[in-house]
């Protein structure tokens, strides 16, 4: 089996390219170095760097990371594909830029089934939902009913077909609320808002929404998914009576290597990855996000699968299309 010795992390929504310090030419000298289609100090480039650090103390050498932010995490995925399948560049990113995307982007320039092999990945353990103070709703009831009452409802998204979105889509279709969808760059300015009272509410990951839970300007009413550690009281939106597939599936973040690599590098990369999950370091992480520990090669397949059929279906009910 060929040994580590260099790594390259893409990260787009969260990809991970380990850049090396000159290419990888023999068969030894693999892996070399990451790339993230997502800004730096999101929970993409946090996983990425847990991950890296455990990367770079297996292969003795550095692993940097190198930020491809830019057009919902397509940029830096598209660089990941279009690398050379040869284990020095891993994808790490976020399940909307492999999954939303085929519905949201029109003529997408990868084909996430086609041009990847997914090595490993981790999940969040729930969505939290949370609503501005000024609502005055402890639960998803009450919050219904601030929605009917006020007419419509200003809703936070991170973007078209993201998690928060669809979210809302699903609750207004089985409630008949209104809704407005405010689109963000990203979590941080969404759950300013939030917590300015300017959105009636959003959805996202916990380790963002955390503060303005704590700080009590925002408040959790219900989670998609399993119930969050911190908030053991908090029910889940199925848990309140609502309905859909969504509510049930959780966001992840991948790691992939192009399509054509060895499969003993496959192989060889997916055990290391997963092997990260006993590190105390990456754990830590994975503790602060309320994260799942990496899943087997086998087990990322399916939920990959699984989760694509599904929330491809739930889009396409809804109606949602390429931006313009």
């Amino acid at each position: 089996m060929k040994k580590l010795t260099r790594r390259t992390f893409v990260t787009g929504s969260a990809a991970l390219l380990c850049a090396p310090s000159e290419k990888a030419g023999a068969q030894s000298s693999w892996p070399a170095r990451p790339v993230l289609p997502y800004p730096a100090g999101g929970q993409t480039d946090g996983i990425a760097r847990a991950f890296g650090d455990y990367l770079a103390r297996q292969v003795g050498k550095p692993v940097i990371i190198e930020n491809k932010a830019g057009a919902g995490g397509v940029i830096g995925v598209t660089e990941a594909k279009r690398a050379e399948p040869d284990g020095t560049t891993i994808l790490c990113t976020i399940s909307s830029s492999l999954i939303q995307n085929r519905v949201t982007v029109k003529d997408l320039p990868y084909d996430p089934e086609k041009d990847f092999v997914y090595l490993t990945m981790v999940s969040g353990i729930g969505t939290p939902v949370v609503v501005a103070k000024k609502t005055g709703a402890t639960n998803l009831r009450e919050f219904i009913e601030y929605g009917k009452k006020v007419g419509s409802l200003n809703w936070g998204s991170y973007g078209v077909g993201s998690t928060p979105h669809v979210l809302i889509e699903t609750i207004a279709k089985q409630y008949g609320i209104k809704f407005q969808v405010i689109q963000y760059r990203g979590e941080a300015p969404m759950w300013n808002d939030v917590a300015g009272q300017t959105l009636d509410g959003a959805g996202g990951s916990y380790a963002a929404a955390a503060p303005v839970i704590q700080a009590g300007t925002g408040i959790l009413i219900a989670v998609a998914g399993g119930r969050l550690p911190p908030y053991p009281d908090t029910p889940t939106m199925t848990e309140q009576g609502a309905v859909g597939d969504s509510y049930d599936m959780r966001a992840f973040t991948a790691f992939a290597v192009p399509s054509g690599t060895p499969q003993e590098i496959v192989q060889r990369l997916s055990a290391t990855l997963i092997q990260a999950g006993a590190d105390p370091k990456v754990q830590q992480m994975l503790n602060n996000f309320l994260l799942t520990a990496p899943a087997d090669f086998e087990t990322t397949a399916r939920i990959f699968k699984r989760d694509s059929d599904g929330m491809l279906r739930i889009l396409r009910d809804l109606g949602v299309k390429p931006s313009e």
